[in-house]
């Protein structure tokens, strides 16, 4: 059986150590440390368990954080501007070569989908908080060949 993107990354612990050096960069930033005024910790866990589910570990963000649609709504209203989405591209890739070094194909399918997710998130947070977003489908998979149908 093929590895998942889960496995290779080092599961959740792996996910979330990704997600501890994303978001030190993040705070630190003149860019983006604005834009997530609010952070809590918990969001760092939050993101780890998405990118689980994502990269096709547990269901937990759909078992019990609200799936995909909570994770569109939670980018609703924040309204993310081109240099804040490439800036955060750029802080994630620093993030994966300090944590997954010496991979570059595993870096490069992990920022294939971070391109994608961020379009969605920055289309998605032009709309105001409170916006019926319809019906987003389940959380989406990524493999080793971008989007799982």
């Amino acid at each position: 059986m093929d590895s998942t993107l889960y496995d290779e990354v080092g599961g959740l612990d792996g996910l979330r150590r990704l997600s501890a050096a994303f978001y030190d960069r993040v705070l630190a930033d003149e860019v983006l440390a604005p834009v997530f005024a609010h952070f809590t910790p918990t969001h760092l866990d939050h993101v780890a368990v998405w990118l689980a589910e994502v990269f096709g570990g547990p269901e937990d963000f759909s078992a019990h954080l609200g799936g995909h649609q909570a994770l569109l709504h939670s980018h609703l209203g924040l309204g993310i501007r081109d240099e804040h989405r490439q800036r955060w591209l750029e802080l994630m890739a620093d993030a994966i070569s300090e944590v997954l070094p010496g991979r570059p194909e595993l870096a490069t399918t992990l920022m294939d989908y971070f391109d994608w997710g961020t379009a969605i998130a920055q289309d998605v947070s032009q709309d105001p908080v409170g916006t019926d977003l319809g019906d987003p489908g389940p959380t989406p998979r990524w493999g080793h060949h971008g989007l799982v149908h």
